[in-house]
């Protein structure tokens, strides 16, 4: 009895290493740059299918014109993921076309940064339609398909601030705790199915995404700390190891993902020792800048608020991210 369920495992086990993308219909939500763009050049890289949905047609153009150089197969599909309406609309399309959704990858995000005094009740909205609600819309509308086959592979990108509350990113940190929650609770609903669902928890990655995170309180201060830290390589992951780690996750049909060794000691810390993590975050928020004359409860983008610390040779590595990765005003930043 134990030697044949020992022999049930390893062949699960090697099923999963032996899954293929070749000719998969992979959808990746914000995969027109950053993160998403990265994923979608390892996927066309093993051959799948490529749909990638994102608010720009501008950046989805951009981006498909370098996919399909490599020879990719890629559909692009403006679509707002915060619109019900136009999630259904968007599966439906990519159904059409391909036939099959065979792995959905919930990547696009939204970056708020500033004290809890500078965010208003829109900001933590946004923040959870874009990262709670928009993952269930395509999901919702995705799920029937692979229920019916009995396949399927679903990639749910949270964050380390999914699982421990990171101070002056409140509307980010709560709705990735939703989202964790979410693929926490439906990993288990759909098992059954022969569906994988794959949580995702990076820490800090050099994608570039600085240039267009939002920032509020003291911006040219909250855009320092946040691309520098974002930038430095002993505190951050290239964007192109983790996006390796995340495909080799999804093939394999784990359960979790906790990408970086910091990410991983914060994590396994916060479990046992929450008090000490407390009090870590608190000398953390400590550092970060405080209210002043120049504190504003309007938002600025990361290049709208730049200063003689960033862009500088500290955040040189997340500048170059931002050319390689599709994000908007990179030319402004790096030279």
């Amino acid at each position: 009895m134990l030697a044949a369920a020992g022999a049930l495992m390893l062949m699960r086990a090697a099923l999963r290493r032996s899954y293929s993308f070749r000719d998969k219909s992979v959808v990746i939500t914000g995969g027109s740059r950053g993160l998403g763009l990265e994923l979608a050049r390892i996927f066309a890289e093993e051959g799948a299918r490529l749909t990638l949905m994102a608010r720009t047609a501008e950046t989805l153009e951009k981006a498909r014109a370098e996919l399909e150089k490599i020879g990719a197969q890629v559909l692009v599909i403006p679509c707002d993921i915060r619109d019900r309406r136009q999630v259904e609309d968007a599966i439906a399309t990519v159904v059409r076309n391909f036939g099959v959704i065979d792995v959905l990858i919930n990547n696009a995000g939204i970056i708020q940064v500033g004290p809890y005094e500078r965010m208003e009740l829109d900001d933590y909205e946004n923040a959870m339609a874009t990262h709670a609600w928009g993952p269930l819309y395509t999901i919702m509308a995705a799920l029937p398909q692979m229920r019916q086959r009995r396949s399927g592979r679903i990639v749910n990108i949270c964050s380390i601030g999914g699982k421990i509350g990171v101070p002056h990113l409140l509307p980010y940190t709560m709705s990735k705790f939703a989202l964790s929650g979410l693929s926490q609770g439906l990993r288990s609903e759909i098992a059954h199915d022969g569906i994988s669902l794959t949580a995702v928890y990076p820490g800090l990655m050099r994608t570039g995404s600085h240039i267009n995170a939002s920032f509020k309180g003291r911006t040219r201060s909250e855009f320092a700390w946040f691309s520098i830290s974002g930038s430095m390589p002993f505190l951050s992951i290239d964007a192109r190891r983790a996006a390796r780690q995340i495909v080799g996750a999804c093939r394999k049909g784990r359960a979790e993902l906790i990408i970086t060794p910091q990410a991983c000691v914060a994590a396994m810390a916060n479990a046992v020792l929450p008090s000490v993590v407390n009090q870590a975050l608190q000398a953390a928020n400590s550092l970060l800048p405080d209210g002043g004359p120049e504190a504003t409860s309007d938002e600025r983008k990361g290049w709208e608020s730049t200063s003689r610390w960033s862009p500088s040779i500290l955040t040189r590595f997340g500048d170059r991210a931002s050319v390689r990765n599709n994000e908007t005003f990179q030319r402004a930043l790096v030279s």
